[in-house]
């Protein structure tokens, strides 16, 4: 962790805590050893920071769509907290590949199951993509589930936020059967189940 990302850090955990009164749930859960994948539902473009507060003293390095990087200002904080592109108009590879290099050079990363925002939806309600399954399966990296809690899951300033840390999730865990067809996908499904129970007993969903 360089002193880049502690400056970037520093100053945007007050500035987010103004904006979104960031309580966080779980902390205890975070490992001390880093190499660890985060997985969480996403319905703003500020998820990937809230999520990077809530684990202080790791730096979680998330992929963020190309277009973001475009974004003046923005930009520079995504890169300062160490996102790094990818294009979602194909298989990007070179992200694909940047993230497992990540993860098996013992650095933490973060995705979300959902693959895009989806504001003002139960989460429960969409459409999974099999990439958390996937990079989960080719690094073995221990998954930490994690739900972002606010009203309506609808991005608005001065609304407070929960950011929900559930207990790790072994690699053991998900049963993977190399070769099987749909893996990756039953995989991702198990890690945004475990999600999205965080949402339920904190209040965020209704039980089903």
């Amino acid at each position: 962790m360089n002193w880049f990302y502690r400056v970037a850090y520093a100053i945007f955990r007050v500035i987010f805590q103004i904006f979104f009164r960031i309580k966080i749930v779980g902390a205890e859960n975070i490992p001390e050893k880093d190499g660890f994948l985060v997985c969480s539902n996403h319905f703003s473009a500020t998820d990937p920071i809230k999520v990077c507060i809530a684990f202080k003293g790791h730096q979680i390095c998330y992929m963020a769509k190309k277009e973001l990087f475009k974004i003046p200002i923005f930009n520079l904080v995504i890169k300062a907290f160490g996102a790094f592109p990818v294009d979602r108009s194909k298989a990007d590879v070179g992200a694909i590949k940047h993230m497992l290099h990540l993860l098996e050079s013992g650095r933490d990363g973060g995705m979300f199951p959902q693959g895009t925002r989806h504001p003002e939806k139960d989460p429960r309600d969409t459409a999974l993509k099999p990439g958390a399954g996937m990079i989960c399966a080719r690094t073995r990296a221990t998954v930490i589930p994690v739900f972002i809690g606010q009203k309506n899951f609808k991005h608005k300033n001065f609304v407070p936020t929960t950011v929900i840390i559930g207990k790790p999730m072994p690699f053991e865990e998900m049963n993977y059967q190399q070769g099987v067809k749909g893996e990756y996908a039953r995989m991702s499904a198990i890690i945004f189940d475990r999600v999205c129970k965080l949402g339920v007993e904190n209040g965020f969903l209704e039980k089903r």
